[in-house]
């Protein structure tokens, strides 16, 4: 099998390829051989050396990659549902950047029919940390407004569409002209639920004051020290921030982290107050979905609410931005600019 392996924290020249022995699938695993795998900015802070818990679980070298899809392989002992040939998706904590994946049965799906490997492999670890983030932290109810910031990459546009089925007024923040479209897409029959707000077209919290004069019951914030403390100070009362990245702190190009961009983002990151919380009657929320391996029952929650959702079409697979595997560094590139909408790939 063909891996991606990173020796040591650095730029996209660290991400190497080797060949190594296809390992067997143990007792109650399955072998997957992959034709499409995610990509998510969390890769690119693990090739960094900032991901937590890459460190906590894995170390150096580490193969990234949280989710894939493909063919069944071969099957452990003590399978069940699973046959060899079978399409497939799954999810893993790392190691998903290979032609060969093994994991637990428990994290193996199967493709629903019309779907491609692409978008199966595109699909697991955006909709899963929105639908954490919106149906388990914020729960907004039917008719709250809510703020999405980078509403047109991958977890933006899960959070996008699950929040318009929830019946939410949903206010989604992009980059650009060129991504307004592409949101606006999916709304489908909610599009007067739906109001996009271009943030290099316009002022962003001031149109975002007139459309909530009262507050949003939820904002969805990965950005970081950009927008944390504007996004709590527009928080209604109560009203939850929601927060599961810091994408402002890293870097625009190049790979590698600006050590003094990153210190004066740590020194301007707002310090959350629990007295001052109370009073203000506003709560943040934070989560790191690769610690939610450990609960297993939280994911196949997520998976039997999602799916049936994708098989009837209900919802939408984020755009895709496919690269050949051997290019995972033009990919990195990419994604790290924010130059994709939607979703990035490799493809086998």
């Amino acid at each position: 099998m063909r891996r991606v392996t990173i020796a040591k924290a650095g730029g996209y020249e660290r991400l190497q390829f080797e060949t190594v022995p296809t390992p067997p699938p143990g007792p109650g695993e399955i072998s997957v051989s992959t034709e499409a795998i995610g990509v998510n900015y969390a890769d690119c802070i693990i090739r960094m050396g900032l991901y937590a818990s890459a460190k906590e679980y894995v170390g150096w070298p580490i193969t990234p990659g949280f989710e894939f899809a493909g063919k069944v392989a071969a099957l452990g002992a003590g399978t069940s549902g699973f046959s060899v040939g079978d399409r497939v998706f799954g999810v893993t904590r790392f190691g998903g950047y290979a032609s060969h994946v093994v994991v637990p049965q428990t994290q193996l799906f199967l493709i629903p029919p019309g779907i491609s490997a692409q978008e199966a492999a595109a699909f697991p670890t955006v909709f899963l940390t929105a639908w954490y983030a919106l149906e388990e932290l914020a729960r907004p109810r039917p008719g709250a407004k809510v703020l999405i910031h980078s509403a047109a990459g991958g977890v933006g546009s899960a959070l996008v569409q699950l929040a318009l089925r929830r019946g939410c007024e949903v206010v989604a923040v992009v980059g650009g002209a060129a991504k307004v479209g592409a949101v606006v897409g999916l709304a489908g029959e909610n599009a007067e639920r739906l109001r996009v707000i271009d943030k290099g077209n316009e002022d962003l919290w001031p149109t975002a004051a007139l459309l909530a004069p009262g507050g949003f019951d939820a904002i969805f914030d990965a950005n970081g020290v950009e927008t944390l403390h504007a996004s709590y100070s527009h928080l209604a009362k109560p009203g939850r921030l929601v927060i599961y990245g810091f994408h402002s702190m890293l870097p625009r190009g190049g790979g590698k982290p600006n050590w003094l961009r990153l210190a004066a983002g740590w020194l301007r990151t707002p310090r959350f107050n629990p007295l001052a919380m109370t009073n203000a009657n506003a709560s943040v929320l934070a989560f790191n979905l690769s610690y939610l391996f450990e609960h297993q029952e939280v994911l196949a929650e997520g998976m039997a609410s999602l799916l049936p959702l994708f098989a009837s079409g209900a919802l939408t697979f984020p755009a895709l931005t496919p690269f050949p595997f051997e290019n995972v560094a033009d990919a990195h590139a990419a994604l790290e600019a924010g130059r994709t909408i939607g979703k990035v790939v490799l493809t086998l």
